[in-house]
């Protein structure tokens, strides 16, 4: 079942585009946190970034995936960041690969359907904090990685898990971002990518990587001519199929919560499931407006984040749930 979103938007942030650009621009809230670097099986890295001051080991843990290029000092990390710990829950960020601010070692990176650092993570953090009571936050990309990992790994150590603004459809997201305004997006992704690549394969002169990064018009060129190659997918196409979330929506077994608005600009209505085909696991919420990752409401001058209330909310309920059931 799909059901209809209780966010309002305000009059003045009815456009798509001003909640998918302002709600980035207008946030204020910052949350003070604390890096810290795991070394993972293959000899690469990821750091974490853990909410300051850490809160007791009692208390909630809540790992969030960000999405496309995104990094802890996004505005809706530390928006989301800044809500959890004041509800005296313990947030931490997973960057992925070379997100952080510094080049991964391998010539691997990230990508929508990678799963293994996000498992290897959580299962990390089960074992160093075995009674504590765990949920997930994954946006945009990081939100379709989060339903692949669900899918995939059904005994898992999450208690609940929100997913926002996911392209589960890859193939027609990277069509539709590369149309009309939305190409703005496009440009902004593709040129932080393009300089985080030419980072990486710097230190990688060997791989074999022949191609004009700077020449690289879209995200379907760069998918085609990066993504796919370097983590075993044959083109961008084969890619999109693999590892698009919106097919296994129907295997997540685990309490999610999704939300999307059926405005992103970044998407079509293709990332929209048949009600029919959602578990009973899943409670879809489809809201009118509200952009990418936006959701903005209030006044111009004070605006609110509606995910920094429905989110804390939701989970609310499941890991009280949890804690009164262990």
């Amino acid at each position: 079942m799909i059901h209809p979103s209780r966010f309002q938007p305000s009059w003045w942030a009815r456009n798509a585009h001003l909640q998918t650009i302002l709600a980035r621009y207008l946030h204020r809230q910052r949350q003070h946190y604390q890096n810290e670097r795991l070394d993972l099986p293959d000899g690469d890295f990821i750091d974490l970034a853990w909410a300051m001051p850490l809160q007791d080991e009692a208390r909630p843990l809540i790992v969030l995936f960000h999405g496309l290029e995104g990094d802890v000092q996004s505005h809706y990390v530390q928006g989301m960041m800044a809500a959890l710990h004041h509800q005296g829950w313990q947030p931490v960020l997973m960057h992925f690969r070379g997100c952080s601010g510094e080049p991964n070692r391998l010539l691997r990176a990230y990508h929508s359907g990678e799963t293994e650092d996000a498992a290897f993570v959580l299962s990390t953090l089960r074992q160093r904090f075995p009674g504590r009571v765990m949920a997930a936050i994954g946006y945009s990309l990081g939100g379709n990685m989060l339903v692949n990992y669900l899918a995939k790994y059904h005994r898992n150590p999450l208690c609940a898990a929100v997913v926002v603004s996911a392209p589960l459809q890859l193939a027609a997201c990277a069509d539709r971002i590369n149309r009309g305004f939305s190409r703005v997006y496009q440009r902004y992704l593709l040129d932080r990518m393009k300089l985080n690549w030419q980072r990486k394969l710097a230190r990688h002169r060997h791989a074999g990587i022949d191609t004009d990064i700077n020449a690289i018009a879209s995200l379907r060129e760069f998918d085609n001519r990066l993504t796919a190659p370097i983590h075993g997918f044959n083109n961008a196409d084969d890619y999109y199929r693999r590892c698009s979330g919106l097919p296994r929506l129907a295997d997540i077994i685990t309490p999610t919560l999704v939300l999307h608005a059926a405005d992103d600009p970044f998407m079509t209505d293709a990332v929209i499931p048949e009600a029919d085909a959602l578990p009973p696991a899943i409670t879809y919420e489809l809201s009118r407006h509200g952009g990418h990752v936006g959701f903005m409401h209030g006044a111009p001058w004070r605006p609110r984040y509606w995910l920094e209330h429905r989110i804390p909310g939701w989970l609310q309920q499941h890991l009280l749930f949890t804690q009164d059931h262990d």
